[in-house]
């Protein structure tokens, strides 16, 4: 049986393509349909079915496009209330491509509706199951998200439903069944998920703490609940887009990529509010940026980052994007649910410069500056952005905290009267950082290139190092 994996890394998504005998079903797609009816058309094949493991909180699914254009049938497991004509199927469903059977496993936990999709082949064997979020590499999905739509449905609560669906559902399957999950490591939808993104059932059971045969319920529990963080705030938005629908992603793409004037868009941007978002390299952007615009690089996990600095979706967003990139920056956005971008700088930030505009800058520093103003003991307070869970394995000594998605909640601890640097580990999010105190009125601080993978080969003194418990 051919199951073909398709990987988009800026989300850590995997979404699932199989084909038989002209018959497509797609699981879990992404918010822009084409490559999936690109995909079809290359076996001559009609999309059949939209299988959905669940209401996803970390992006926004392209079902409803795909079935707009391809007439294909939404299915999701039981428990489903969706907003818009779907198939709620019923726990031991078959569903049939070709010659393939595709059949429904209620496997509720990280949401009530969560649904494993058991793949058979035309020999009537089974191959492989896509578990959606309920089961990852290495990690099984978090049971925090579901309780920030609906209050009554506790972590605890969710914990409990997962370990029966593991262990009453998944765990009696056979080894030899190939585990295609919705996502790997980089993802905020697990703590520990492997960079691997197949593996099979059996070797999760020996390596998969979460599979573990005599684990206990409380055991599993307390495992499991360990080590979570706070979820991104665009999840409870992103979860009830997938439930009720959304707007076209042509819609969105048509007013999302207008090309604006300096002069039209500095307009646009005092008119509306609009938060400028820049999305070129951070080195490029210390170099100059307009004032008071976030820096977000396209190249880096963008969509994650726009989700956890941005708190509102439907923001309005003006772009300043690299030549030929506007289309990239607005699909990345929608992925994430952010629809409302109203156009993007016409000719770059080049032409905001050349028409006189006003710039503003951001200072860097070298590693060796660091480590020179070490060595005259004249280093200032440094602040590190990275996560909680990298800072806590090994940091600089007297290094101090603040992770970058959690900066608006601690303005109050970065001085304003003394100098001070930030990093995190190789430039990306401390320049995201930077632009934010810039915005808010900050001046007298640097951003470290390199970070902190560069320190950490210098003489710099660092914590002893600690393997982490979780990536979150």
């Amino acid at each position: 049986m051919k199951v073909e994996q398709i990987y988009t890394g800026c989300l850590a998504h995997a979404a699932y393509y199989i084909e038989s005998k002209g018959e497509a079903a797609v699981f879990d797609p992404l918010r822009e349909v084409q490559p999936y009816i690109d995909r079809a058309q290359i076996d001559n094949a009609e999309i059949k079915y939209v299988f959905e493991t669940h209401f996803h909180a970390d992006f926004v699914s392209g079902h409803l496009d795909l079935q707009k254009k391809t007439g294909a049938e939404i299915v999701f497991g039981p428990n489903a209330k969706p907003g818009y004509d779907a198939l709620v199927a019923e726990d031991g469903q078959v569903f049939t491509v070709g010659d393939y059977k595709v059949k429904v496993i209620h496997t509720p936990g990280h949401t009530m509706e969560s649904t494993t999709y058991l793949l058979i082949d035309d020999k009537d064997e089974m191959h492989g199951i896509i578990t959606g979020d309920t089961l990852f590499i290495g990690d099984v999905g978090r049971p925090d998200l579901a309780q920030h739509v609906v209050s009554d449905l506790t972590e605890e609560k969710l914990a409990n439903h997962l370990f029966d669906s593991l262990r009453n559902k998944i765990m009696p399957l056979p080894d030899h069944l190939i585990v295609y999950p919705n996502h790997g490591a980089g993802s905020a939808c697990g703590k520990m998920m492997s960079k691997e993104t197949t593996d099979t059932l059996g070797n999760q059971k020996k390596v998969n703490y979460a599979l573990r045969a005599v684990m206990t319920r409380e055991e599993f529990i307390k495992e499991l609940l360990t080590g979570l963080t706070a979820p991104p705030g665009y999840f409870p938005q992103n979860v009830l887009m997938n439930i009720q629908g959304y707007e076209s992603l042509d819609d969105v793409m048509e007013r999302g990529t207008q090309p604006l004037s300096s002069e039209a868009f500095d307009t646009a941007a005092n008119e509306t509010g609009a938060l400028v978002l820049d999305t070129r390299d951070a080195e490029d952007f210390a170099k100059g940026f307009i004032p008071n615009s976030i820096n977000i690089g396209l190249e880096g996990n963008f969509a994650q980052w726009v989700g956890e600095m941005i708190p509102d979706v439907k923001h309005p967003i003006l772009l300043v994007t690299y030549a030929d990139k506007e289309e990239e920056a607005v699909t990345r956005l929608s992925r994430v649910g952010y629809d409302n971008t109203l156009g993007f700088l016409k000719g770059g930030f080049d032409t905001w410069k050349k028409d006189g505009m006003e710039v503003e800058t951001t200072n860097r520093v070298s590693v060796e500056e660091v480590l020179n103003q070490y060595e005259k003991n004249q280093l200032p307070v440094i602040i590190d952005v990275r996560k909680k869970s990298e800072f806590d394995s090994e940091h600089l000594i007297d290094a101090v905290n603040i992770p970058l998605n959690e900066i608006n909640q601690h303005l109050a601890e970065i001085p304003k009267d003394k100098p001070f640097l930030l990093h995190c580990a190789g430039g990306y999010r401390s320049m995201i950082a930077s632009s934010i105190l810039k915005q808010r009125g900050w001046g007298n601080f640097a951003d470290i290139e390199g970070g902190f993978d560069e320190m950490k080969e210098t003489s710099l003194p660092k914590s002893e190092y600690i393997c982490p418990t979780t990536m979150l």
